[in-house]
Order: structure tokens, then sequence, then C-alpha cells
């Protein structure tokens, strides 16, 4: 949802890929920012160049460069009423806390909740140098056997997420107990009923397929809810090694397998079909990156968790996705967003919706 680094090292004055004039909707008062800032930490003289992150659909990302350092901003949409749903407090709680255990969260600088100094909370943390996979391309020269390789680097690190122990990290008060695969079903549904516009099914068959079949929570312990190839950071001196992990903003405590399911959904692979491939926000498909049943038994292979209906992860995964992007749709629709990026979501939302039933119908 956002890219938080560079693709060509750290130094300061190096382009950030990804990070673009700010659009006039999505403005702030960067003086009252940079005023604020510097009561929180040292900073050089100047205000900072700013430029936003075009990849974020959800809460908004920006670059604050400084002379000799590069500062990330995250801040809800706009007009956004709803904290629970874009609680920055949460998103950096989560990350400093886990930073002491799982060595690939962007340094926290600091919380701001105080509405007057830009509107709303928002937090700023330090960017990760590396590079980030971008859409259509790896962003590093990878030969396919090393690009298979990062495939499973990428899984190992999403596995050392899992073996995180929330108690120890001072996390475990973010889960709700046992349940969690029943209220994903039930919420994610409810959430899609609320948003539904008449240009989308009514995934009404799919919801209830999901509801006969969920299984029961094999585990409990800290997902990221959003892990793609597109929210890692890859070492400047070293493509094959992850050193960060980026947009925290769905984490929580629940089902690893949820998690996974979650993950594949964005993994669109070589041998799709084109239309499903359009849609694609992480380069997946580039030569030896290997399929999503190869990554699924890897995963249960090295965690030794193994679904009994895998079906049920990959179909809710797809339909979590169809969820979130009709949620930016809806805004696009009731002209709450001007962003032309979101005036096509409900495409997407009709391809998953095919694509989960064709699962179903196995």
């Amino acid at each position: 949802m956002s890219a938080l680094a560079a693709s060509d090292g750290d130094a300061p004055t190096a382009v950030v890929e990804g990070a673009r004039a700010v659009r006039e909707e999505d403005a702030f008062d960067v003086p009252a920012v940079d005023s604020w800032l510097r009561e929180h930490t040292a900073l050089p003289e100047g205000m900072p160049e700013v430029r936003q992150f075009s990849g974020g659909a959800s809460n908004l990302t920006y670059l604050l460069r400084y002379t000799d350092r590069d500062l990330i901003l995250r801040r809800p949409p706009v007009g956004t009423k709803a904290k629970s749903a874009h609680d920055m407090g949460r998103e950096y709680r989560i990350q400093a806390a886990l930073a002491p255990v799982f060595p690939y969260v962007p340094t926290m600088v600091a919380h701001c909740t105080d509405a007057g100094v830009l509107g709303s909370d928002f937090y700023v943390m330090d960017r990760i140098p590396g590079t980030i996979p971008r859409t259509s391309e790896l962003g590093v020269d990878l030969t396919p056997e090393q690009t298979r390789q990062l495939c499973f680097t990428l899984i190992d690190t999403l596995i050392a997420l899992h073996q995180v122990d929330p108690e120890a990290a001072g996390l475990a008060d973010l889960g709700r107990g046992p349940g969690y695969v029943e209220r994903q079903v039930t919420g994610w549904s409810e959430r899609y009923r609320k948003v539904k516009t008449w240009n989308v099914p009514s995934y009404e068959k799919v919801m209830a397929w999901l509801a006969a079949n969920r299984p029961d929570d094999v585990g409990s312990c800290v997902i990221h809810n959003d892990f793609r190839l597109d929210n890692v950071v890859l070492a400047p001196d070293d493509p094959l090694k992850v050193v960060g992990v980026l947009d925290w903003e769905l984490a929580t405590i629940g089902d690893p397998l949820m998690d996974l399911g979650g993950a594949l959904a964005y993994w669109v692979q070589a041998d799709d079909d084109w239309a499903f491939r359009q849609f694609r926000l992480q380069p997946s498909d580039v030569p030896g990156m290997v399929s999503r049943d190869e990554l699924v038994r890897y995963y249960t292979e090295k965690s030794g968790l193994e679904p009994a209906n895998w079906a049920f992860y990959e179909v809710f995964g797809l339909f979590r996705l169809a969820v979130i992007a009709q949620q930016i749709y809806y805004r696009y629709h009731h002209k709450q967003t001007r962003n032309p990026r979101f005036k096509n979501l409900w495409l997407p939302v009709n391809l998953l919706e095919r694509r989960c039933r064709r699962i179903i119908g196995r």
C-alpha cells in the first residue's frame, strides 16, 4: 500500500522511487509539522522537501527529505471520520513493540495526537534504504535462480514474524482470543455488504461458502495481514536479503494460515489469465518466481502447520482483497476522493468473485 524506501541506496541526494509531487487534496501545513517534529527529534536547519508516495491506497505516506535525513510520515486519508479504521497510534505502537524481537520494522520517531498540527493523528519514522520490488519489475538484477531463492526468503521472513511471542513483545492485548477465523469471515462479509455498489457482484454465494467451510484457528500469533513483495525492502548491498517489512496498518494477533492466504491473494503468477494479471501489485510473475502452490508447500513444511482445506484460506484471501478494493472504490464512487487511480477498482472486484467461485467449484 505504500513505499517507504529508495531503490538506490541511502544517500540523501538519491531519488526515492515512488515519491511524487503531493496531490492537492492531500497537502498539509509543512511548517507546522516541521515545528512539531523538532520538539521530538534532532533535525538540520531548513524546511524539508515533501513528496508523496503514489502507491498508497489507504493511509497516506509522505517523504520528508532533510539535508542529511529522510523521514516518512503516515496519516489517514483526508476527511476520514472513523479513527478505528486508520489508527495511527496502533500502527506506531505495533512497530515500536516489534523492533526488539523482529528486526525488520522501521525505527519509530514520534506519534502526534494533536489534530491542530496536521488535522489528524500521524506518526513519523526513519526511512529504510533499499529496494522495494514494484508492480512490473524487481528493481534489482537477479537471475531466475536468485529470484526463486528470494521467494523462499520472503516466506522465511513471514515465518519469522509468526514465531514472535505476542506476550514477550507486549502485543498480546491486540488479540481477542479464539475464534479469529469466524470473526474474520463475519466481519469482512459485513464490510462488503456496507460498501457494495451497483456495478459489483453480491458475493453472497462466496460468503455463504466461507461461513459453511471455515476451520478452527490453527494458532494465534502476530500476523502482518498485508504481506507482499512490494511491502518489503531488500538490502542495497544484497538484494537477496530482506531488511525491512512495511505497512503494518492491518497487523494484529490472529491465525497464521489466514495471513498466508491473504499474502498469496496478491501473488499473480505467470500462468494466470490475462485479465487477472492486469491488476497485479507486485512482480510475482517475472522469470524465476515460484507458484502459489509451491509457496504453500514451503510454508507448511517449514512451519509445521498443515491446512486441512487450503481452498478455504485461498478463497478467503481473494474475498478479503475484493473487499479492500471495494472499500477504496466506494470512496471514489461517492466522491470522497478524486484520485483517478481508484476509478476502475470495481473491475478487479468482479474478477475476484469469478476466481473465488472457480476455486469453490473445483
